[in-house]
């Protein structure tokens, strides 16, 4: 694939997300809430590579944060590593083995990886964007981070795994892909 194709694609791909972002939040646990995003950003990994989907994610948190988010610089961080916990590791583990097991084994891979890296990330950055001591966020990470994180990261791998064939397959058929 050209360098141009590839960032077209890319750049769709990032508009995608974002409106996926905008339109598609809905409030799971609290304060927490969901949006499909990252969806489509692993859509892009398990098309384009663990590179590309890291660049999108950077781009996409970042026009979140100026438009969409509340939480300023600190959500945009903790919006890149759920992101890239999720979409680069499956799009690692994908590029290992180009076939169904492969992104499955990817999917399950990132969702794990996106939850343990996101208890981490809630107990050391949470405390300073919701102004609570960390005593107070290490009560909250059984009971509603991690909760939020497994529905999460289940409804982005099984909804990526359902329909990563036929956007692949739709892609070759507008010759996006190779």
């Amino acid at each position: 694939m050209n360098r141009s194709k590839k960032l077209t694609l890319l750049g769709a791909l990032c508009a995608l997300a974002y409106a996926a972002a905008a339109a598609g939040r809905v409030p799971l646990i609290l304060f927490l809430k969901y949006d499909p995003k990252d969806i489509v950003l692993a859509l892009s990994g398990l098309t384009l590579g663990p590179l590309a989907v890291a660049s999108a994610a950077v781009a996409v948190a970042l026009v979140e944060m100026f438009t969409l988010s509340d939480t300023g610089i600190l959500g945009f961080l903790m919006n890149v590593l759920s992101s890239c916990s999720f979409a680069c590791t499956a799009a690692f583990v994908y590029q290992k083995k180009r076939s169904t097991p492969g992104a499955a084994a990817g999917l399950l891979c990132g969702w794990a990886c996106m939850v343990l890296l996101m208890l981490l990330w809630n107990y050391l950055i949470a405390p300073i964007y919701m102004g609570l001591p960390r005593e107070e966020i290490a009560k909250l990470l059984l009971p509603v981070f991690l909760p939020f994180n497994l529905v999460k990261g289940g409804i982005n791998a099984a909804i990526t795994f359902l329909v990563h064939k036929s956007v692949i397959t739709a892609l070759k058929r507008s010759h996006l892909l190779p």
